[in-house]
């Protein structure tokens, strides 16, 4: 639930955030020591926390996906459990199972690994849809059901998720629904050839192993999250929002003609909200009491790439859907 400050932030109110933000330079510093580039990657890790949202990182095999994901994990002092996705992963792998005891002539539960504060399911799509499904329930309720009996899971709880491309091979498409449910898709790049080079020299060795620190608290985060509601955001901006998802579903009213043809469906309220508080997120990141619209431009791509489902006149055409994003952000004013 966004909690929309109404008024502009006082001086006291753009220190205290400038203050308590600090953390997250640390804690950028502290992964780069294991992640060498990749900073839109850690920044969009970092924003999942603040938002409270699953992320979904997507990229061919050797990117440092699950490193980065541990790395994070390592230097927060939280639970962790990782999930490798198979094929032959059953949904009790996930989220636990009833188990009979014979002596005692009654049933215990035994739970999955989803209950942790982080949970990395590594190689999301190279489960079948069961297996994907299993963690829907969890994503959005933040409880799951085993047996007749729900169970809440750990205070925060987020999914990061990696998956492979989708033409590769032994991968499953993720449901639409459960897509829909990561505030981010990320997609994850190689490196440049001077990042490149910094990673041959840091791991050329075959002892070599860096260590980290664990430098940001789960208090931390949490009293971070609070201070995220509290971000300004003007109501011209609400309004530009809300104007860029709803040019995703109807983009001729939008000035945007040209796209009616790709766009088989467009982006849910779900991604309004996503994008309204990714922006008041990477506010908070760069220490900042309100967002401004570049801060909604940076965060569209991300928030709306995996919602924005296209049409086979664009797959004809090798038309992505960043490509649809990028003529949207073009076409609606900016306030």
């Amino acid at each position: 639930m966004i909690q929309n400050k109404s008024t502009p932030p006082s001086p006291e109110e753009q220190e205290k955030i400038k203050s308590e933000s600090s953390w997250v330079s640390l804690l950028t510093q502290e992964i780069g020591q294991i992640i060498i580039g990749q900073k839109y990657l850690v920044d969009r890790l970092i924003l999942g926390l603040l938002t409270n949202g699953h992320v979904l990182l997507e990229g061919m095999p050797g990117l440092a996906k699950t490193l980065a994901v541990k790395t994070l994990s390592d230097c927060i002092t939280t639970e962790f459990k990782r999930i490798q996705f198979t094929p032959d992963l059953l949904p009790a792998d996930v989220v636990g199972t009833l188990i009979y005891n014979p002596k005692e002539g009654n049933f215990h539960i035994e739970k999955g690994p989803i209950f942790t504060n982080l949970l990395l399911a590594d190689e999301i799509n190279r489960a079948p849809a069961k297996v994907q499904s299993a963690l829907l329930e969890g994503m959005q309720e933040k409880q799951v059901t085993i047996g007749d009996q729900s169970y809440p899971l750990p205070e925060p709880f987020m999914v990061l998720a990696t998956e492979n491309p989708i033409d590769q091979e032994g991968t499953y498409s993720l449901p639409e629904a459960q897509m829909d449910r990561f505030i981010f898709k990320l997609l994850v790049n190689y490196p440049s050839r001077d990042e490149e080079l910094q990673i041959l020299n840091a791991n050329a060795n075959v002892s070599s192993q860096q260590v980290v620190n664990q430098v940001v608290d789960i208090e931390t985060i949490l009293r971070s999250r609070k201070l995220v509601d509290q971000i300004y955001i003007d109501n011209k901006l609400k309004e530009y929002v809300v104007d860029l998802v709803l040019a995703s579903r109807k983009p001729g009213e939008h000035g945007a003609t040209d796209l009616e043809a790709f766009i088989r469906s467009g982006a849910s309220p779900r991604a309004t909200i996503s994008l309204a508080l990714a922006g008041k997120a990477l506010a908070f990141m760069q220490g900042r009491s309100f967002v401004t619209p570049q801060d909604i431009k940076d965060v569209a791509p991300d928030v709306l790439r995996h919602r924005i489902i296209t049409s086979y006149e664009a797959e004809a055409e090798e038309i992505s859907s960043d490509q649809i994003i990028a003529k949207i952000l073009d076409s609606v004013p900016v306030p």
